[in-house]
């Protein structure tokens, strides 16, 4: 193409009003055109409350709940302080060998306080290892030896023997199987004690448990603590929950509703002498299964000293979380100071 003097001169022109044009523009972006002005919307969300759990089971707390201390209670268990009153609305039990080959609770309520428990027993030496790590109150009735009171003593708990004004004796059972407790007349006469820490850990929901999703099938658990006491826990799928028997039947509360639970932690544990009485050794570790949704999954169990929580954790070293629930612990005895018991897990 031959580009003439007059094709350059046409070109530049052009050239020359295109950036005229350009400057124009810019300078009317950067003018006195007003601003967009603010929208008249405004929003109307409000943050959610913030979501509180019972301490001692994982349970979400209705709004507004005033979480209280833990009551710690010496409950009997032989046939003649049955039925007993109020285990269906524990947090936490633990079941453990006394002398003569029978078993005890250390029931523990928080979250579910009743009118009344019982019926009331005396205190044996591991109680205080077992009560100290969730604080508040331990109730019983009497102690053998002084040096077992001590024991409950040194740990800051408040003491609550028979003699307390909270204590009576019920009409349906014969002494001494007939020691009630007036549970939350006990806890209103010692205001100001603080909740319990949180003991375990937990999921959100049954399905999402450790046992239910890394477990294997355990339709129930059978466990003989000695030739005198043997007890077995069925899973109920209907309510997620095993269901206990004893004795040759179902284990009832004073109600009538079969004692249940959403997990069952059994420790293997060993058993000393303790002027004069087994001692469950509390301060130690062994073997453990816990079973949640009809599933059981093996592990250990540890606590460093009397006012620490005791510890769940799987063969994968990891912690082992509890279905949201209460959770009775079976502490079946070695081949020790007591003749050895017995776990069997059915699938």
């Amino acid at each position: 193409m031959v580009v003439t003097k007059t094709s350059r001169t046409l070109t530049r022109a052009v050239g020359i009003a295109a950036l005229g044009a350009l400057a124009f523009g810019l300078v009317a972006c950067s003018g006195g055109s007003p601003s967009p002005s603010t929208p008249s919307y405004k929003s109307t969300y409000k943050a959610p409350a913030p979501v509180a759990y019972a301490p001692l089971t994982g349970l979400v707390l209705p709004e507004g709940t005033t979480v209280g201390p833990a009551l710690s209670v010496k409950i009997c268990n032989v046939y003649n302080c049955e039925p007993q009153d109020g285990l269906n609305q524990t947090d936490v039990v633990f079941e453990e060998i006394v002398e003569g080959g029978i078993t005890r609770y250390v029931a523990i309520w928080n979250s579910n306080v009743p009118a009344v428990v019982g019926p009331v027993r005396s205190l044996r030496p591991m109680d205080a290892d077992i009560a100290a790590p969730f604080g508040g109150i331990i109730a019983y009735s009497g102690y053998g030896a002084q040096e077992t009171r001590d024991l409950a003593v040194d740990t800051g708990l408040v003491n609550v023997t028979e003699n307390d004004p909270a204590m009576f004796r019920n009409d349906y059972n014969v002494a001494p199987y007939n020691l009630m407790l007036r549970a939350q007349e006990v806890i209103a006469a010692n205001p100001g004690l603080a909740p319990p820490a949180q003991q375990w850990a937990y999921s959100s929901s049954l399905a999402t448990s450790t046992a239910a999703l890394d477990g294997s099938p355990a339709s129930s658990v059978q466990l003989v603590f000695s030739n005198q006491s043997d007890n077995m826990w069925t899973y109920d799928a209907a309510s997620g929950k095993y269901l206990r028997t004893q004795w040759g039947g179902p284990d009832l509360d004073l109600t009538g509703a079969q004692l249940s639970t959403s997990n069952v932690v059994v420790m293997k544990v060993n058993v000393d002498e303790f002027v004069g009485v087994p001692r469950t050794r509390m301060v130690d570790s062994g073997e453990m299964w816990v079973l949640s949704g009809g599933k059981a999954v093996h592990g250990t169990w540890s606590k460093a000293a009397t006012a620490a929580p005791i510890v769940f954790k799987g063969d994968n070293g990891v912690t082992v979380r509890l279905a949201p629930g209460n959770t009775w612990i079976e502490m079946v005895p070695n081949d020790s100071y007591v003749p050895g018991g017995s776990v069997t897990i059915n699938p």
